[in-house]
This record gives structure tokens, C-alpha cells and sequence, in this order.
């Protein structure tokens, strides 16, 4: 069954009330979720699900669905402790609530390689979000200065872009393909429509992640690293100050 993805128009959603609509060896599967699951570089979400007598149990990751039998959109919740399964029955109703501080260094982290996009013109070529870091890989020869960057960082997010989404059909990215910056990473097509993640002003790319609703709520963010990982390749590490 597919799972209703709340993250992907309220970001800012921290809990739903869901049901229980499949569980097995992987984890819990519901009918709606608060919970990204991991995907276009960025790591999926921890947190909890509660029962209706209180009781907790701890959701450590999140992932798609990748079995035949799956149904499209199908997230699978990663129990901390498979046991707890056991405490699950289909239709069981429950309370799926997301760790807020993990959840909130993911959208920093990733609005924060928007603004980074648009500061280097390149390709990507490797992306990885996490709530201690975020990195892109561009695919490059010119050396990148590490305290310019920053300093554009920090004069984007003092700017306050608002950060907006919207959807596209299939056929209006096929016909403006220039807007995607991935080379690793296509964007998430299978529903005729694709999102579009833009900060006003500064870049437009289609995106499933999350994000905050300003570029003023990244904070203070800095280049941490700029490495050579190949002849064609800069990797660009992110870091909060």
C-alpha cells in the first residue's frame, strides 16, 4: 500500500496520527507518515511511534519500499528493535512522531546545497545530507577557495530567500531539462508530476528533500572541507559554524 508522504508538502510536520497497514523483517509500513525516508542523498528520519496505552517504540531509520511486491511509494520504518514488531498488528492505530532535532539539521543542511548550488555552476555529481554534514560532489576542474564560499553562504542566508515547492508535469521537465543539477541522482518520476524546490531569486531544481521555509533559518554555515577527489571531481563539505 502506498504510504501518504506528509513531509513532502508540511516539512515542518513533526507527528501524525497513522495506521498500520504492513509489517515484517524490515520494519513498519503505514498508511501515512511524517517520516522522509532516505533518498536523493539525504539520510531518513528517526523518531518514534506510540501506542495508544503510551508506550514508546523507537523508529532508527526510514527507507522506500524496493520489493516487487511493494507498491510504489511504499516508506518502511526501521524498528531500534525488531521485537517490537511483536506489540503491531495490522490496523493498529498509532501516534508517528520524527526526532525534531535530526529532522531540522536535515533541512538546514539541505537548503544550505541549494544555496551552495548556486554558488558553484557545476554539475553534481555525489550528494550526501546528514544531520552532522552535508557534501556535493561537482563535477569540475577549477579549484574551489573554501572562505569564499563561505562567505556566499553566509550572504544568502543573511538575505532571507523564502524557499518555496511546486510541480511540474513530466513532460515540462523533459522540456527543460537544464534544471536538473544531478548527475547521480534523477528526480523521483513514476506519478506524472515532479517537484520543484526554489529559493527565490538564487536556484530552481527539482528536489524531493526537505527544506526550511527561508534561507534565513539555515543559520550559520560554513565550508568545512573542499577536497580532490578526482581529476574531474571537487568535493564541497558542509558544516554548522
Amino acid at each position: 500500500m502506498t504510504t501518504q508522504p506528509l513531509f513532502r508538502d508540511d516539512p515542518a510536520l513533526l507527528a501524525c496520527t497513522a495506521r498500520v497497514v504492513g509489517i515484517d523483517e524490515r520494519g513498519v509500513q503505514l498508511d501515512r507518515t511524517v517520516f522522509y525516508p532516505q533518498g536523493g542523498g539525504q539520510a531518513g528520519d528517526a523518531g518514534w511511534l506510540q501506542l495508544g496505552d503510551g508506550r514508546r517504540l523507537a523508529v532508527a531509520d526510514t527507507r522506500k519500499g524496493n520489493r516487487p511486491e511493494d507498491a510504489a511509494g511504499t516508506i518502511v520504518h526501521l524498528l531500534a528493535d525488531p521485537a517490537d514488531a511483536s506489540l503491531l498488528t495490522l490496523g493498529t492505530e498509532l501516534t508517528a512522531s520524527i526526532d525534531p532535532e535530526r529532522r531540522r539539521a536535515h533541512m538546514r543542511f539541505h537548503t544550505g546545497t541549494h544555496l551552495l548550488c548556486a554558488l558553484v555552476p557545476h554539475p553534481v555529481d555525489g550528494c550526501s545530507i546528514t544531520a552532522g554534514y552535508a557534501r556535493l560532489d561537482f563535477h569540475m576542474t577549477e579549484p574551489l577557495d573554501k572562505e569564499a564560499l563561505t562567505a556566499g553562504l553566509a550572504r544568502l542566508v543573511a538575505a532571507a530567500h523564502p524557499v518555496t515547492t511546486r510541480w511540474i508535469s513530466d513532460a515540462e521537465l523533459d522540456a527543460n531539462p537544464q534544471l536538473v543539477r544531478s548527475m547521480s541522482v534523477q528526480p523521483p518520476r513514476g506519478t506524472g508530476r515532479v517537484r520543484l524546490v526554489e529559493v527565490e531569486g538564487v536556484d530552481l531544481q527539482p528536489c524531493g528533500g526537505t527544506h526550511v521555509a527561508n534561507t534565513a533559518e539555515i543559520g550559520a554555515m560554513v565550508v568545512t572541507k573542499i577536497e580532490k577527489k578526482s581529476a574531474q571531481t571537487r568535493r564541497v563539505v558542509l558544516g554548522f559554524a
